[in-house]
């Protein structure tokens, strides 16, 4: 499984276009650039897309991949439903993968931060 890592952040579409600009210009003079970012709105959304379960479910399938929300629900000796909710949220974010059911964690880090410069 490759390493790779993501960096979340809390900000703005402007802090999102920031990034992009800053890694276009970085591009065009030739400097490898291989970052992926993810941006939530509000700290709130962060940590409820990035919960203690939802950190343990990305922890177990980094560990091994699961063919199913059932066998991965049962692995956790969690609730199907909030498994399920769980991965839909996770899938949603781009932290977690769907591929004919079997569930990945493309991710090998997680990197957070949250500025606390004024908007």
């Amino acid at each position: 499984m490759a390493k790779r890592r993501i960096q979340v952040h809390v900000g703005t579409a402007e802090d999102m276009g920031r990034r992009f600009v800053d890694a276009w210009e970085r591009a065009a003079r030739g400097e490898r650039v291989r970052e992926e970012h993810l941006t939530f709105v509000d700290f709130k959304q962060m940590l409820g897309t990035l919960s203690d379960e939802r950190l343990r479910l990305l922890k177990e399938i980094r560990r091994k991949d699961a063919a199913s929300v059932r066998e991965l629900a049962d692995r956790l000796r969690r609730d199907y439903k909030n498994v399920y909710d769980d991965v839909e949220r996770l899938t949603a974010a781009g932290l977690l993968e769907r591929d004919d059911g079997r569930l990945t964690a493309p991710y090998e880090t997680i990197l957070a931060e949250v500025s606390l410069a004024p908007r």
